[in-house]
């Protein structure tokens, strides 16, 4: 019985790493949206130190 593979190629490579890239951006973006958040995560990095 023959093997189902996906082979994304050099243009599926491409795309598949911009999408996780856009993906990464937006995440941060809406990260920001957040103040407290953003206040939250630089207290716990402080607290490091």
């Amino acid at each position: 019985m023959p093997s189902i593979t996906l082979d994304l190629g050099k243009v599926g490579k491409h795309l598949l790493m911009w999408a996780v890239v856009l993906m990464v951006l937006a995440a941060v973006f809406w990260a920001y949206l957040q103040p407290t958040m953003v206040v939250d995560l630089a207290n716990r990095f402080w607290s490091c130190f």
